[in-house]
């Protein structure tokens, strides 16, 4: 009797767990489709991959990159260039982010299955791996060719103003977890 009762009460047990990791797979799963399909390939918002390149004419698109290259003294000519250099990458990649978003939606439909395919699942990574990789390529590639517009001197001022902006966003990432956990922001 003593047996019986240790494998009963194993199964609830061994029963929860599993229910357990299946949730925790399906919503890391989800975690990580949810940002990809609304953004890009690489899971970056606003488009092709590496960041928000395809937005505007420099490194990082809108306002900011915009603010930045003129802080580094970009001549029009070297925005228009590293514009048609931008979205020339964006237009090569439309299809392929098309194609990625697809690819997360059936990733999505595989996990709301009551027996998820896991051999469905593996081939259906390894072809988003695939995107990553050519959107990486691509973007590597437009990133040398912009980077060819720019002076030496340009370059240099754009990774310093870059290590400036993250060191900024590290702070502020910090003072908004202590607010969340409810103690006093560090001091600047």
């Amino acid at each position: 009797m003593n047996t019986a009762m240790k494998t009963s009460s194993r199964r609830p047990q061994g029963r929860a767990w599993k229910l357990l990791a299946l949730t925790s797979l399906l919503a890391l799963v989800t975690s990580v489709a949810q940002p990809a399909l609304a953004h890009g390939p690489m899971g970056m918002k606003g488009g092709p991959g590496m960041g928000d390149m395809g937005g505007g004419p420099g490194m990082m698109g809108g306002r900011h990159g915009e603010r930045m290259l003129d802080g580094i003294g970009v001549t029009a000519e070297q925005k228009s260039q590293m514009r048609q250099i931008m979205d020339g990458a964006r237009n090569d990649l439309q299809p392929l982010r098309e194609a990625t978003q697809a690819l997360h939606r059936q990733l999505q439909a595989l996990f709301a299955q009551p027996t998820v395919d896991a051999r469905a699942v593996e081939a259906l990574r390894q072809q988003l791996q695939a995107h990553r990789e050519q959107s990486s390529k691509r973007m590597t590639q437009a990133m040398l060719d912009a980077s060819r517009v720019l002076t030496p001197e340009q370059r240099k001022q754009m990774a310093e103003r870059a290590e400036q902006r993250r060191g900024m966003m590290q702070r502020h990432r910090a003072e908004r977890e202590s607010l969340d956990r409810g103690a006093a922001p560090a001091p600047r």
